[in-house]
């Protein structure tokens, strides 16, 4: 996707419209509240919400793309995705497969009031067992996809 240009020229193409197209971006925190729960009831419908959970972007991370965190004195769960994500040339199922990552760690007790499957979050590679076993390989396979093109793109 980004090899059509020249380092300094998509290094001058990120600096200058970058903010542009997040600022005019559609995705906001109400269009990633609809993925969640697109995600959620259509493949994650056995998991129960036993507390509030919420979603938003947080600030522009390259490396960081989401985490999930529970609030110990609230009871709460937020997600957060990274503000790289509101720019819309990245694919709607990488954003996808890294809500629905979170929502694994959230079913297997990280970062949620539920008692923890395992005793380590991506041991033996159990975040890609659960996405497949939910139908979600598309995702999977999705993102990889656009990985292996982003880490280009850094360097």
């Amino acid at each position: 996707m980004f090899n059509k240009f020249s380092r300094q020229t998509l290094h001058k193409m990120k600096k200058s419209s970058l903010s542009e197209r997040i600022s005019s971006s559609k995705r906001d925190d109400a269009w990633l509240l609809s993925r969640l729960d697109y995600l959620w009831s259509n493949f994650f419908a056995d998991v129960t919400q036993i507390n509030p959970v919420f979603i938003g972007f947080g600030r522009y991370s390259k490396y960081r793309l989401g985490s999930v965190r529970l609030e110990k004195t609230t009871k709460k769960t937020y997600i957060t995705l990274t503000g790289m994500f509101k720019d819309e040339r990245i694919p709607t199922e990488v954003v996808d497969q890294t809500i629905a990552h979170e929502l694994c760690h959230y079913a297997h007790g990280f970062s949620s009031p539920k008692a923890r499957l395992h005793k380590y979050p991506h041991y033996g590679g159990i975040i890609n067992k659960e996405l497949r076993s939910r139908g979600l390989e598309y995702l999977i396979k999705a993102y990889a996809k656009w990985l292996k093109d982003y880490r280009k793109s850094l360097d």
